[in-house]
């Protein structure tokens, strides 16, 4: 999108990314083992969600301090997920390829929170 204009951070490929990973968790979720339901399950979940939420609600913000802040919020939500999802891989609660899937996609939205992150960077 960087020849048009952004009019909603739904015209962010970030948040765009970011949403096809939360969906990717989720469905990562329905592989656990039953009594993974309200512990793993529910902490994939929430952190999946918080990253396209944190996009969202960061650029509805006023500011660009503000939109940096979320999307710092979000970046660290990004690693929390990161850290569940290796988790479950290294307590073999899923199988690894299925984990490495989600992650790929995770590390390519972790890079372009970082790249906007700086963009939205005081200026001196």
């Amino acid at each position: 999108m960087s020849t048009e204009t952004v009019r909603s951070y739904r015209d962010l490929v970030v948040w765009q990314k970011s949403m096809l990973l939360a969906a990717d968790a989720y469905r990562l979720t329905r592989l656990l083992p039953k009594q993974e339901e309200y512990r793993m399950a529910s902490q994939i979940i929430r952190a999946a969600a918080s990253i396209p939420a944190n996009i969202a609600e960061g650029h509805g913000r006023g500011t660009r301090k503000d939109y940096a802040h979320f999307i710092s919020i979000a970046r660290g939500s990004l690693s929390e997920l990161e850290t569940f999802i290796l988790l479950t891989r290294s307590l073999d609660l899923v199988d690894a390829a299925a984990c490495d899937e989600v992650l790929h996609l995770a590390e390519e939205v972790g890079r372009m929170l970082t790249a906007l992150r700086g963009r939205l960077a005081p200026r001196t």
